[in-house]
């Protein structure tokens, strides 16, 4: 059986497509029509283990060495975000630019990483590796203030990454995380996420024009009803994609 990092390598991108990779819990690998590579939140080690006793359940697709990111992306500091474990060969390569939630700064200061780093606050916006990137507000309760959501701009294709955010039916949908061409959502309903059916209410607010439901089936701890997701789903007509774990599928540009 061929590796991800060949199945990667070999996944042919046309121009004006975007190649999606589910990475397990909420990580995500994206492959532009140039080869570039753009991770967000992957999960590699199993350091939730290690520090608050969370097993991983889902098996590693690739070592942290196995690829050269052009850009990682860290939506907060929870280690099942910004694994601890695989930040230092992800980043002390020369070449990985890094934009994370502010918190992470702290994490990175940690582990002594340095290098091309960019920390953002909501509402600030940077462009790197061609990739245009805006910082959205997500509430994932008081204790993780700076964390974010993203919205990505690869040429003429948006991607809205909500976060770790609590479902907040009293707060109008941000303009920023409307109409993307995929957005991608936690499912668990657990540690401040929503739940499956709420998930399915975010979506029908944000008129995304597919969803992908993520942070679910790695940590028995963290809950997730896939099936109520997928009913929920179906009975509002929506545009929706399971992916399997290191399963890959191409979107492309509005025509």
């Amino acid at each position: 059986m061929a590796s991800f990092a060949s199945y990667v390598t070999g996944f042919r991108v046309p121009e004006g497509k975007l190649g999606v990779f589910f990475l397990g819990q909420a990580g995500f690998l994206f492959k532009t029509d140039r080869d570039r590579l753009v991770a967000v939140d992957p999960y590699l080690s199993d350091c939730c283990n290690r520090y608050f006793g969370f097993r991983r359940m889902m098996a590693r697709l690739f070592q942290p060495y196995d690829f050269v990111f052009d850009l990682l992306l860290a939506t907060h500091a929870h280690y099942d975000h910004f694994d601890v474990d695989a930040a230092p060969m992800l980043l002390d390569n020369g070449t990985t630019a890094l934009v994370a939630a502010r918190d992470v700064e702290v994490e990175c200061d940690r582990l002594g990483l340095k290098g091309d780093f960019t920390f953002l606050r909501a509402g600030e916006s940077v462009e790197r590796c061609g990739v245009g990137i805006r910082a959205l507000f997500c509430d994932h309760g008081p204790e993780t203030p700076d964390a974010i959501g993203f919205r990505l701009t690869f040429g003429g294709i948006t991607v809205c990454l909500t976060g770790d955010a609590r479902y907040r039916p009293d707060l109008p949908p941000e303009p920023e995380a409307c109409g993307a061409d995929l957005l991608i959502l936690p499912i668990n309903g657990a540690f401040g996420n929503p739940n499956a059916l709420q998930a399915v209410e975010i979506i029908k607010s944000l008129k995304p024009r597919l969803a992908v439901p993520c942070h679910f089936g790695n940590f028995a701890e963290h809950g997730g009803d896939p099936q109520a997701f997928l009913q929920g789903a179906q009975e509002a007509k929506l545009a929706c994609r399971f992916m399997r774990q290191g399963e890959g599928i191409l979107i492309g540009e509005r025509k």
